[in-house]
């Protein structure tokens, strides 16, 4: 019961089920994004690699979303995802350090001062480049194909987008970007 003084504001029972309908609607929100940023992220390679009918939203949309469906289904109970966890931890940091790439190439472009956002981004990627590699051989060792399999694509994703970087600030520095 919420209370001020003496005064009843709501009762306990609607306190729960706002706290519950808020925890719910957060859920329900995070999976939308994350489902569209992959529907994005299919899309954009499907155009890449011209596979003309996964650049539509609907087939996109069902390989991002039967993609989820499937791994939590690869165990019982819906706990597939915990499969990735493993790699939770460096793909997170990774975001961050790519997060501080866009925003050192965009002040970079800009003309501004990016040695703020450049010498933790150098750090974040060095650090979680490490902790990719030591995953990876660990996974290796634990003869986990699986998390290797991921792990190593992270890893090589990784390096495309550091070349692809470098790329930007090299061609900026010859003033073609």
């Amino acid at each position: 019961m919420l209370t001020i003084g003496d005064i009843q504001l709501i009762s306990h029972d609607l306190a729960v089920a706002i706290a519950a309908v808020i925890v719910v609607s957060f859920a329900a929100t995070t999976l939308d994004t994350a489902t569209r940023i992959q529907r994005y992220v299919v899309e954009e390679l499907a155009g890449d690699f011209n596979v003309k009918f996964l650049t539509k939203r609907h087939p996109a949309t069902f390989v991002a979303a039967g993609s989820a469906g499937l791994l939590a289904l690869a165990k019982g109970g819906g706990a597939g995802g915990m499969i990735l966890w493993p790699v939770f931890g460096t793909t997170n940091q990774l975001l961050a350090g790519l997060a501080l790439m866009v925003i050192t190439v965009y002040l970079f472009r800009k003309g501004k001062g990016a040695v703020y956002t450049f010498i933790p981004m150098v750090f974040m990627m060095f650090v979680t480049g490490w902790a990719g590699i030591v995953g990876l051989k660990n996974f290796i060792g634990k003869q986990d194909w699986l998390l290797t399999g991921i792990s190593g694509a992270i890893m090589l994703l990784e390096v495309w987008l550091i070349i692809e970087a470098v790329k930007v600030f090299v061609n900026l520095k010859k003033g073609k970007a």
